[in-house]
């Protein structure tokens, strides 16, 4: 099958297209190795993927058009997956256009081309955050989603919207994948899990938000993946008002899943796990909540689970500890590196 990646030297996206190549599929890799975190990290997830004989990339950007409309052309994908987008809550407060640019302008050409080459399967990444001031848990994909609290939160429900409007009026089948805190080897630098590892390794303070009382559902990267993969061949398709069940929201080829591990945990906890793995203690300071930021997350999963029979399932320990062997290695490695 020939598969369209965007975003595929960033976590999720090399982590997918890896699987993907290794199941036989032909993948067209989009990504514009951006300096949002250090780009030798995209360059070591892309060194990875490049030796594949049926992986092709390309180095733009989702907002460039007509570079779009040529690779379109040119391979004629039958499913795409977009995954490349501008991350980070934070970040989004900072720069805004970037966010614009990215996420909206390049989403919406994205969605041009699927339209045009009438592409089978339409899959992409959308996030938790666009609950933003939900307090009712679990978060589930019928809940009402008009509170966003960042800029990154909006831009991702305008994603959904713009998507449900294109299965409307073309008929193109869309997923949107709600992710809940990926993690694991190869991660961002800028997720929590390595910004702690790396301080509580170096002996440097953890800044802990909401004074600690913070809880996410950690979604291991191997469990997303597969959720990924078996959705691929699941287009939506359009159905009857009367053909709905609960959790569905729309009678349009359009579907909305939650991606998460349905088990928040608390971010102590997830500190006390690097604790035990690296062999050392956290040096922490305690803040308040920041703008941008909610308290909790949790992913109801039960419409994931009905429509490809799996759920999340990689407990915090298990995923930490992978992660840090894997940390631990790509340290040795770069010094190794550094010292050539």
């Amino acid at each position: 099958m020939g598969i369209i990646v965007t975003g595929c030297a960033g976590f999720i996206g090399f982590h997918l297209t890896k699987r993907l190549l290794k199941d036989g599929n032909w993948v067209i890799g989009i990504d514009n190795m951006n300096d949002y975190y250090d780009p030798s990290l995209k360059e070591k997830r892309l060194a990875q993927l490049l030796p594949y004989e049926t992986f092709t990339f390309f180095q733009i950007d989702l907002e460039n058009k007509k570079g779009l409309e040529n690779i379109f052309d040119t391979f004629k994908p039958e499913v795409v997956i977009n995954l490349g987008a501008q991350a980070g809550v934070r970040y989004s407060l900072e720069n805004p256009q970037s966010y614009i640019d990215s996420n909206m302008t390049g989403f919406l050409n994205i969605l041009e081309e699927s339209k045009r080459l009438k592409v089978k399967h339409l899959i992409y990444a959308s996030s938790s955050s666009v609950y933003g001031l939900n307090k009712k848990m679990p978060f589930r994909t019928s809940d009402r989603v008009d509170h966003p609290i960042s800029i990154y939160a909006a831009t991702k429900r305008a994603n959904e919207l713009f998507a449900h409007a294109y299965s409307y009026l073309y008929n193109l089948p869309t997923t949107g994948l709600r992710f809940f805190t990926v993690y694991g080897p190869w991660g961002r630098p800028d997720m929590a899990l390595f910004r702690f590892t790396e301080a509580i390794f170096q002996g440097e303070t953890i800044q802990l938000y909401n004074y600690g009382n913070m809880k996410r559902d950690f979604t291991y990267i191997d469990d997303i993946v597969e959720a990924i993969v078996r959705l691929i061949p699941q287009a939506p398709v359009e159905r009857k008002e009367k053909e709905l069940s609960t959790s569905q929201v729309s009678v349009v080829p359009f579907r909305l899943y939650n991606i998460g591990n349905n088990q928040p945990v608390k971010l102590m906890e997830l500190i006390h796990a690097i604790e035990e793995y690296l062999g050392k203690k956290a040096i922490i300071q305690y803040l308040p909540l920041q703008p941008g930021d909610v308290p909790e997350t949790y992913a109801d999963v039960d419409d994931l689970y009905e429509t490809i029979d799996f759920r999340p399932k990689t407990s915090v320990k298990e995923g930490v500890r992978k992660f840090i062997d894997w940390y631990l290695e790509f340290k040795r490695e770069k010094n190794i590196d550094r010292n050539d």
